[in-house]
């Protein structure tokens, strides 16, 4: 599966946060050959987890199908730029590349606000691929907060 493919199967599960009352983050993770690992869609709201991010949901998916916490290897795909938390976690997980949609100027920690996973004082940095279908994220959470207003 290749970049836009992969962002388009996020998109899909942003829209399943949407409809769950969340703010619309989908994210997948894929193994080495380009097969998903694992997904998620932002649960915040809907399970009441702080941690409940689209990412952490996918990371979690992916150790438990991979058995092990280390993603080494894998890409992490998502429709909004990380939260730190979000960065942090992938970071840890040891994520090779981490494709992205949309910046987030209000809490992105991917090089809107923070940069954490270029940050040299960290033992892994992935690679980062940004702006994959960020028009089709931005739009879709343009739409959401609207409807919330």
């Amino acid at each position: 599966m290749n970049d836009v493919e992969a962002m388009r199967r996020a998109l899909r599960l942003a829209q399943e946060a949407a409809a769950s009352g969340d703010v619309p983050v989908g994210a997948l993770v894929l193994d080495p050959s380009g097969e998903v690992l694992g997904e998620g869609f932002n649960v915040r709201e809907r399970d009441a987890d702080p941690a409940g991010h689209a990412e952490v949901v996918a990371l979690r998916a992916a150790a438990e199908q991979r058995g092990g916490w280390r993603l080494d290897g894998c890409t992490l795909v998502v429709t909004l730029e990380p939260c730190t938390m979000c960065a942090g976690a992938l970071v840890s997980a040891r994520v090779t590349r981490l494709v992205l949609g949309a910046w987030d100027e209000k809490a992105g920690a991917v090089g809107s606000l923070w940069d954490v996973v270029r940050d040299r004082r960290l033992n892994h940095r992935p690679e980062v691929t940004t702006g994959v279908l960020a028009e089709d994220s931005a739009e879709l959470l343009r739409a959401f907060f609207e409807d919330r207003r």
